[in-house]
């Protein structure tokens, strides 16, 4: 259930109303980890994105970059996704979700796998305040998705 509230949450991060009266543009993930991209994670991502009609190559770009367990790998490839201008950068866990926040002010940063975002200085509390809105808009933990999207 939480996988299906982030592709949500992505979803709605890369598409913006004016983009529907205009040409239509392929929204662009960048997506961030440290393990292999060849585990359950990503093929529930993708499956995830496909049971809301999105199909990579053909409507929607995933940049897929992994450190493979190289701490010093994530703040140059956080550094290439921002420079292919990704729509939002999706990281799996807090190395790259520190080097995503370093590399970019401007990108949304959706984070998973990050047990205490608090204490890790990505966002300043993990209370809800309304119905959509977390304090830091730009760094957006997984924990949410279902309290987000209610």
């Amino acid at each position: 259930m939480p996988l299906r509230f982030l592709i949500v949450l992505i979803v709605l991060a890369v598409s913006t109303p004016a983009e529907a009266q205009q040409a239509k543009k392929v929204p662009r993930i960048g997506y961030l980890t440290g393990t292999s991209l060849s585990g359950n994670t990503v093929m529930a991502f993708r499956r995830g994105l496909r049971e809301l009609g999105y199909i990579e190559s053909k409507n929607i770009v995933i940049e897929w970059r992994s450190a493979e367990g190289n701490r010093d790998r994530h703040r140059p490839l956080a550094v290439e996704l921002t420079q292919l201008k990704v729509d939002v950068i999706v990281t799996g866990g807090e190395d790259s979700t520190r080097a995503a926040k370093e590399a970019t002010s401007a990108i949304p940063i959706v984070m998973t796998n990050d047990r205490d975002p608090v204490s890790n200085g990505f966002v300043a509390s993990l209370v809800v305040t309304g119905a959509t809105r977390i304090d830091n808009p730009r760094v957006v933990p997984i924990r949410f998705r279902s309290e987000l999207f209610v």
